[in-house]
């Protein structure tokens, strides 16, 4: 019997291998895997709904005679083998849901008989073509109906759900160092309990943004922080604990105690902890905190968490995790989530989300934050410089403080056993100080993210009329740019440091110069709109491009109107230069619209895959064939 399998995944064919000692269980009582004496650990507590533990007997044969052992206990609801990526050991438990894509032309009835032949079960219809199944007792291994299905003639595609551990963006080099003063909020340009010099300003300017604001930020505002491992006891978080959840027990009392997640407290302790005279202050001291414990891959889990912060009316989400894995980008299930809570959340407003770009110094970021609908957040350092960890790329929205030349101070929950090489202090503080029993160094993009998302909280505060879009906005003009000037194209954008790196009092001071100008919603009837009743008045900024560089070509237009149309789609959705060239076609005057302004055709191709992905077709254009 094979051990290989290949599954489809959001980029193609994906190459699996069985486990030959971990599987996955649903169990009537969590106590059955203690008891068992052919487990011999626990390995993962929720995976897909699934506990994964390890077996006393490994090896192909013996372990599937175990699994099916245990699948014949009263106690196990469903047991399934573990996978694997070919070269990794990161554990994959496929759910049991299938998402079907069928060939136009196929109808209701063609396809229930598709469902029958390999005995799944409809559990809802996405649309005409579109359905997620799932597997029965009959069924077979969800991963083998699923590749069967694909070579069947009415099936375009059969991709089967699966749960991956997401990476939690950490950051434990050696030079991890400590500040305990929260440089990263006003940076005085050194170490106060330390010989060691910093740059002063290279912050974040949160201390300027309370003094506009004449405060910490509105009371009024739910911070959202998805993650797991949340010490809701700890004194940074008291009073301010509202509408607590864990997607993993679909529970309203969030696990707390297992040393495998710790990562969520000082991630939430950056963005929301509060003023009580000890510990440390967030971004956002007086916003509410809450907690949405337990990360996951699979779609359900991806639209449950999401679908959370509309129903209980999330202003701002903060998630510092994700996947860089090019096998597990997201389908067009997960970005149609996080899409929708950023259209219907906040009442309309949009549901503000800010995701950490990761921490393995890519030039790609991760593929949550590459959303075009999120705020993606890189890590620059207290020298005002580029964090080596901190992945890159044309997606980057901003950058903001973190480690890299000297760490934060965060919150540390009650069973976090530190860093498991070092020793006493240093297991949480790296120069060994102990400064607090309730903190600890922390950094990363898992700290920039949070961090942001405390000043989308007092942007919100300063302007709660403000939409989703237009925070991210905000936060993007008002950035400072840092590092080498060379490093930003003709819109302001590094593929570093993104817009810059955030500036606090900047945003807030734009939010309320909007909201004093009345400068906020959006307008009453769309460009396409205006245009068709044949009226509106539209702002123009032009300037002459030169016949040189490359951009992405979307299409050739013959009336004016369809091009101001589509030059403010792409603005909005982009926020790359638009370039619209005019010729003469036969008599006819032909307008060529183009995307983006760059010198190297390999910028031009990155940004016609970000347009790809956001369904918008087009080519690089080279700007000197234009004239022809």
């Amino acid at each position: 019997m094979s051990k290989k399998i290949t599954v489809r995944s959001a980029k193609g064919a994906v190459n699996l291998e069985k486990s030959d000692k971990l599987v996955a269980l649903k169990t009537k009582s969590s106590k059955f895997t203690e008891k068992d004496k052919r487990i011999e650990k626990k390995y993962r507590p929720n995976l897909g709904g699934f506990e994964v533990v390890e077996m006393k007997k490994k090896g192909e044969e013996e372990l599937d005679r175990e699994l099916d052992k245990l699948r014949k206990k009263v106690d196990v609801e469903v047991g399934s083998h573990i996978y694997h990526v070919e070269g990794s050991n990161k554990p994959i438990v496929p759910t049991g849901e299938i998402f079907i894509v069928f060939h136009e032309g196929t109808n209701e009835e063609e396809q229930m008989l598709v469902l029958d032949e390999y005995k799944l079960d409809l559990v809802e219809r996405r649309n005409e073509n579109r359905v997620v199944a799932k597997v029965t007792p009959l069924s077979s291994n969800p991963l083998k109906v699923a590749a069967a299905m694909e070579e069947y003639p009415l099936v375009k595609m059969a991709e089967p759900d699966l749960d991956v551990p997401l990476d939690e963006y950490v950051f434990f080099e050696p030079e991890d160092t400590l500040y305990p003063h929260q440089w990263h909020l006003k940076n005085p340009g050194f170490v106060v309990d330390l010989n060691r010099r910093l740059t002063k300003g290279a912050d974040a300017k949160v201390v300027d943004a309370w003094k506009r604001l004449d405060g910490f930020g509105s009371d009024k505002i739910k911070l959202g922080i998805i993650d797991n491992g949340f010490d809701l006891t700890h004194p940074d978080f008291d009073g301010k604990i509202v509408d607590q959840y864990d997607l993993w027990d679909k529970s309203t009392n969030v696990a707390q105690g297992n040393p495998t997640f710790t990562h969520g407290t000082p991630c939430a302790s950056v963005a929301v902890a509060g003023l009580n005279d000890s510990g440390i202050v967030g971004s956002a001291p007086n916003a509410r905190f809450v907690p949405i414990s337990g990360t996951s891959f699979d779609w359900r889990t991806t639209e449950e968490m999401f679908q959370y912060c509309i129903d209980k009316k999330v202003d701002i989400v903060s998630c510092s995790w994700g996947s860089t894995d090019p096998r597990f980008d997201l389908n067009s299930i997960k970005k149609d989530a996080i899409s929708k809570a950023a259209k219907d959340g906040r009442d309309g407003k949009g549901l503000v989300i800010c995701y950490a770009a990761g921490n393995e110094g890519l030039d790609y970021i991760n593929f949550y934050a590459a959303h075009p609908d999120v705020i993606a957040v890189g890590a620059c350092t207290s020298k005002d410089e580029h964090a080596s960890y901190s992945n890159q790329g044309i997606e980057l929205d901003i950058v903001a403080p973190s480690n890299g030349d000297w760490p934060i101070t965060a919150a540390r929950a009650w069973w976090d056993e530190g860093v498991g090489s070092e020793s006493g202090n240093f297991k949480y503080w790296r120069d060994g100080q102990n400064r607090s029993p309730h903190h600890k160094h922390f950094g990363g993009t898992s700290s920039a993210c949070p961090l942001v998302a405390g000043i989308c909280a007092l942007v919100l505060s300063a302007n709660p009329d403000l939409t989703a879009k237009q925070v991210k906005e905000v936060l993007c003009r008002t950035a400072d740019k840092i590092g080498n000037p060379l490093e930003y194209d003709g819109r302001g954008h590094s593929k570093k440091f993104g817009y810059g790196r955030v500036n606090a009092d900047k945003a807030v001071a734009e939010a309320i110069r909007m909201r004093d100008g009345g400068e906020v919603g959006t307008p009453e009837l769309s460009v396409e709109e205006l245009i068709k009743k044949g009226r509106g008045i539209f702002r123009f900024g032009v300037e002459v491009q030169k016949a040189e560089g490359f951009g992405v070509q979307i299409g050739a237009f013959a009336k004016y109107g369809n091009v101001l149309i589509q030059v403010e789609k792409l603005q909005r959705k982009f926020k790359f230069p638009i370039i619209v060239s005019i010729n003469e076609l036969n008599g006819i005057t032909v307008y060529k619209i183009v995307v983006g302004a760059f010198q190297e055709k390999s910028d031009a191709k990155d940004l016609q895959k970000q347009m790809k992905n956001a369904g918008v077709a087009g080519f690089v254009r080279n700007f000197k064939d234009l004239l022809t």
